[in-house]
């Protein structure tokens, strides 16, 4: 599999990073979730650039975009900022593929955006309910959470594997990668103020019973993938999403965690293959 090509646009006064794949069929977009970058997307991008224009884009504050400490990171912001990014590469309606704070942000973006958006996939998807593992909810802790979340490669690794079923999937390119990205100016700085923004130590703050209570209305086809054993989100979230969108199909992947582009990428690929095509 051969690695995208890194390219830059400036996002309003954002500089972001993105890549575009494949020439033919309709778009997609995928939003990462948080402290996450488009290299998780690798294998997805892959598997459907053959058939779509794919796009995956480091949101602010992570990868290799712009890290300003003079915005809130609001679920707000961040959609707003898919919308401009679309609105710069002149993409008027794509798919959209959200994974955990992704889902999220994809679900509001929807909500304010309907027209630009096409078929939605939520992928363990932050925003169906307040639990939260533990790990998210110290690291959001003042001083604690500044320690524990310093950049190294023990951090990265810990982090990585805890949020997977079979901690073997986390190699240590992979573990290495999370570390140079997570180590570059303003990125520890950028992450704590996404997670306290949006996380407390009951849980998710970012869910919003009028969003819940809107999803009704949202008529978009939508695909719910999530793991069995997600212990940063739970699976029972699956069946709020299930219940609450009119046109909703939903695929629980077993031995399964948070992460089921790497962990199970053939089945994962299938799904959106099948869901996304034209």
């Amino acid at each position: 599999m051969t690695t995208p090509q890194d390219r830059y646009i400036y996002v309003g006064r954002f500089r972001a990073r993105y890549w575009a794949v494949g020439d033919i069929g309709s778009p997609i977009i995928f939003i990462h979730g948080i402290g996450q970058y488009v290299e998780h997307w690798a294998s997805a991008i892959s598997a459907l650039a053959a058939h779509h224009q794919v796009y995956a884009v480091d949101l602010p504050g992570h990868g290799k975009t712009d890290k300003p400490m003079d915005i809130s990171y609001t679920i707000d912001d961040l959609s707003q900022f898919v919308k401009d990014f679309m609105s710069t590469l002149g993409i008027e309606k794509a798919h959209i593929v959200g994974h955990s704070l992704g889902g999220i942000i994809s679900v509001r973006l929807v909500l304010r955006e309907t027209a630009a958006v096409d078929k939605l996939v939520l992928v363990n998807s932050a925003g169906f309910g307040r639990e939260l593992g533990i790990l998210f909810r110290i690291l959001r802790l003042p001083i604690l959470g500044d320690m524990i979340s310093r950049p190294s490669l023990s951090g990265s690794a810990t982090l990585l594997k805890r949020c997977v079923y079979n901690p073997a999937i986390i190699t240590e390119d992979i573990i290495e990668q999370n570390y140079q990205l997570y180590s570059l100016p303003g990125a520890q700085e950028a992450f704590m103020k996404t997670l306290r923004t949006n996380v407390d130590f009951w849980g998710q703050q970012i869910v919003n019973s009028h969003d819940l209570q809107c999803i009704t209305s949202i008529t978009n086809p939508v695909l719910v993938i999530w793991g069995q054993q997600d212990n940063q989100i739970p699976v029972a979230h699956a069946e709020i999403a299930a219940k609450g969108f009119p046109d909703v199909c939903v695929q629980i992947i077993d031995n399964c965690g948070h992460f089921p582009m790497l962990e199970h990428a053939p089945e994962f690929n299938t799904l959106l293959l099948d869901f996304l095509k034209d």
